[in-house]
């Protein structure tokens, strides 16, 4: 049987070392952005880190169990079989859905105008981010996980 994902990633034995493992996955993604959208999202998140430097490192230990729950279905199907990376991608859209509407609901309830304001103009491209992004996630929550 698989184990869950929660178990798995969010234990107070795992939890410190896959938070910043999320942490290093953020950075090196929007590092990794190229062209106008790249450098609207790079704008977005040194914006936010601006606004506040402690909002990724806290949104990465709020959100993340929320995350790990909207992944698990995957995890559960994907059952150890091959590369988790590989399995998410080929699942990209569905995957990038299920991880955004986290993120919308907690924006749609956030007091922080700022926040919301940088969100609402980078959500338009968020999917594609997501989905790019799918290859070092699987990887990260293999290697924790796996």
């Amino acid at each position: 049987m698989v184990a869950a994902l929660g178990d798995a990633l969010l234990g107070a034995d795992k939890f410190p070392a896959v938070k910043a493992d999320v942490e290093a996955l953020i950075d090196a993604e929007v590092s990794d952005k190229k062209g106008a959208s790249g450098l609207a999202l790079k704008g977005g998140y040194a914006a936010v880190k601006k606004v506040g430097p402690g909002i990724v490192p806290g949104a990465v230990e709020g959100l993340l169990p929320e995350f790990v729950e909207k992944l698990q279905p995957f995890w559960v199907e994907y059952a150890g079989n091959g590369s988790f990376a590989d399995f998410l991608v080929a699942r990209g859209e569905v995957v990038a859905d299920a991880l955004l509407g986290v993120t919308d609901e907690r924006i749609a309830g956030t007091s922080k105008a700022g926040v919301k304001k940088v969100y609402d103009s980078l959500r338009p491209s968020a999917k594609k981010h997501v989905v790019e992004a799918l290859p070092r996630l699987g990887d990260l929550i293999q290697k924790h996980a796996g």
